[in-house]
Formats: C-alpha cells, sequence, structure tokens
C-alpha cells in the first residue's frame, strides 16, 4: 500500500520514523513519501530507493500566533504544494502527526478529495481550541492517541479512536543513548569528565531565541558558585539546527557547551535538567533525570495562550499524574534565579529528588510498555484491509 505520512516538527520526525519502520514490517510492499526530516528519510533508505522526503520539516518550523501570521505566505505554499503532490502520488491513506495548524488543512482537503485519512498523536484539542474536535470527526478516518488521559475525553466528544501505548518508551529504551557507556559518550563528544546539567531550548526559531538568554545567566550564577564551578552546562541541539544558532548566546563561555543529535545521551548522563515546555519534558521524566520545565514566549503569545489554554499544567508528565512531579517555571517565573534555585534542590535535597524519580515510575507505568510504535502500524494497516 501506498502511505504518505506528513511530519512538521522534530518530534513528528522521531514518532514518524518509528511509525516507518512498523508500517515496512507489517507491509513487504509499502511505499511511503513523506514530509519528515533526517530519521524518517533514514528509515525510508533502509527499505526503498530512490527519494520520499518532499519537504523537511526544518524549512518550515515556527512557534507562536505572532509568528504564524507572519508566515501565512509560506504556509500557504507548503499547503498548495502538499495538496498538489498527494494528489499526484495518489496514497492509500494520508497519515498525519500532531502538527495542527497545517495538518487540519490537509486533513479537510485528503478527505475531501476522498483519501482516507488517519491522524496519529492527537492535536491537544483538551488544552486548547476544542471546536477543532468537530473537525477530527468530520475528517479524520481514525485517531490514533498515544496518552491515557485522552481515552476517556475522546470517548465522551464521540470520536472514533484506537489507543496502542506510547512511541516514546520505544524510542527510548532503542536508542544509541542507552547502549554506549559514560566514556563513550564523552569521547564521541568531547566532553570533559565533569557533572553535567542538561539545558534543552528546544528546535524551533522561537523557543531558541526565547530560551537561551536565560539559560545563560542562569549557567554564570551557578557556574560562579565554588562547589558548582566544575559543572559543565550542555545545550542538547537539535539535529536541524546550526552551531551558530547557540553559539550566539553562548559567547564563549567555556563552560558551556553544544551538543548536537545527542538530546537522550545528554538528558542520561546530566545531573539535572532544565527543559522547554513540549515533548523533550516527557523524554526527560522517562529516562529518569530529575528537571525543571520552562517556557517563555512574547508577551502578546502568552496573553493569547492564557486565554485559549484551559488545562492545569503544561508538562505532559504532570498532565499524565494529575500533579505537580516536577516544576514548572511560565513566563514571568523563568528566571535565571528561579531556575538556579529550582536546579539546585534538585542536586541537593535528595528526597526532593527521590520523590520526583518516584513520579518519573509512576508515568512511565501508565504510559503502558514496550511496541506502540509496532502496534500502531498493524492497527493502521488492519484498518485499511478492512
Amino acid at each position: 500500500m501506498r502511505y504518505y505520512i506528513i511530519a512538521g516538527e522534530a518530534s513528528g520526525d522521531l514518532h514518524g520514523s518509528n511509525l516507518m519502520r512498523g508500517l515496512y514490517a507489517e507491509d513487504p510492499e509499502a511505499d511511503i513519501r513523506f514530509w519528515g526530516g533526517g530519521l524518517m528519510d533514514a528509515v525510508y533508505k533502509e527499505h526503498q530507493q530512490g527519494t520520499g522526503l518532499v519537504k523537511d520539516y526544518k524549512d518550515g518550523a515556527v512557534i507562536g500566533f505572532t509568528q504564524i501570521l507572519l508566515h501565512v505566505r509560506a504556509f500557504a505554499k507548503r499547503f498548495t504544494d502538499c495538496t498538489t503532490d498527494i494528489l499526484r502520488w495518489k496514497p492509500d491513506v494520508v497519515i498525519l502527526i500532531d502538527y495542527p495548524g497545517f495538518n487540519f488543512r490537509v486533513a479537510e482537503f485528503a478527505h475531501k478529495a476522498g483519501f482516507k485519512v488517519f491522524y496519529y498523536i492527537a492535536p491537544k484539542v483538551w488544552a486548547s481550541r476544542e471546536s477543532r474536535v468537530k473537525k477530527l470527526k468530520a475528517f479524520v478516518d481514525k485517531l490514533f492517541i498515544v496518552f491515557p488521559f485522552e481515552i476517556p475525553y475522546f470517548t465522551e466528544k464521540g470520536v472514533d479512536f484506537i489507543y496502542k501505548g506510547n512511541p516514546l518508551i520505544d524510542a527510548i529504551d532503542n536508542s544509541e543513548a542507552f547502549k554506549e557507556t559514560r566514556e563513550e559518550f564523552l569521547a564521541k563528544t568531547g566532553l570533559p569528565d565533569r557533572p553535567m546539567i542538561a539545558l534543552l531550548a528546544g528546535s524551533r526559531n522561537g523557543e531558541i531565541s526565547s530560551m537561551m538568554p536565560t539559560f545563560m545567566e542562569f549557567a554564570d550564577r551557578l557556574h560562579s558558585i565554588p562547589e558548582y564551578s566544575e559543572y559543565r552546562f550542555v545545550v542538547a541541539a537539535a539535529p536541524a539546527r546550526s552551531e551558530s544558532d547557540y553559539t550566539k548566546y553562548i559567547r564563549g563561555r567555556e563552560y558551556v557547551s553544544v551538543v548536537f543529535g545527542q538530546s537522550y545521551a545528554v538528558m542520561r548522563h546530566a545531573k539535572a535538567a532544565v527543559v522547554n515546555s513540549g515533548t523533550a519534558s516527557l523524554e526527560c521524566a522517562l529516562i529518569g533525570t530529575p528537571q525543571v520545565v520552562a517556557y517563555k514566549g512574547s508577551d502578546l503569545n502568552f496573553q493569547i495562550a492564557k486565554s485559549i489554554i484551559k488545562i492545569q499544567y503544561i508538562s505532559l508528565g504532570n498532565l499524565i499524574l494529575d500533579r505537580i512531579c516536577f516544576r514548572e517555571l511560565l513566563q514571568y517565573y523563568f528566571t535565571p534565579e528561579n531556575v538556579l534555585n529550582e536546579v539546585r534542590r534538585m542536586i541537593e535535597d535528595e528526597e526532593y529528588r527521590s520523590t520526583m524519580l518516584s513520579g518519573y515510575q509512576e508515568i512511565r507505568d501508565a504510559l503502558g510498555g514496550e511496541g506502540a510504535s509496532a502496534a500502531v502500524a498493524r492497527a493502521m494497516i488492519e484498518e485499511l484491509r478492512k
């Protein structure tokens, strides 16, 4: 069968690559065309000849309401390119991975054009823009959800869904980060053998520019404390970014390093992590590194978000537990001093650290076991064969 997959950001590239492995394993005749990134492209090249990648996600990753408005023309062209390609290629199914701003439009188009539409990793309609539930029901043939708290929500809303667990567990447990020793990781990255603090700013332009200045001020303050002077601050950079995206903020700080494409390993070997809200915070919990979550956007974006977001927590781990497992520093609370205090507490207060790690185990247990990506691929193929 012919599968047309659309992933618009780094997390979608990760989940898309694991889904593709499952599709190739379950369907020997699978022919895949996709919008995604390097991870999806690598899986494609293991199984098919030629070029399957239509557009790399890094060419269009933006964040925030105002930035989206500034990129309207580019979004319109991308949408036209996508729909034209779908019509030309004529897939058996269009599989959309998260990225709702773009993918909802594709879902409507594909459905009206007569294509079957699957949505993998539900848009967070339970957090904001609940009106989109109507679009899910109207334009999506099957929704594949990845969080247990979504089950009662989508059941109540009457959305046709399938739940097979969360694919992050597979992605993390099978990653290279857990196949190499600390010594091998240090040798590969050139980092000194010192205690590390992981800094994860996100993969989008707006996230990096919002997070990095405060990250650097925090690093300066912690480094100035004698008992932390040997610590190394490691920015886990998204593979799609360039070094200049980060070095312009680091400005010669010898105690700050940038490592590309090694986020899991950086988190695994760090004493603590400061993480931009999003998928990375759940990854950090599943890896088992104490963390503080941060978010900062423009004042306008933040006020808009506050007006439409109706959930109590922004971190997936806290949402899964329905309580605070790790602290969230949002907007005005995301200051160097607050980050400093929280990181010191995670390192110095053993009871606080232990309680957080116990919560992490609860999160992992709630998400189910291994094999989610393969199970979703099987379920998709079963749906297509009905």
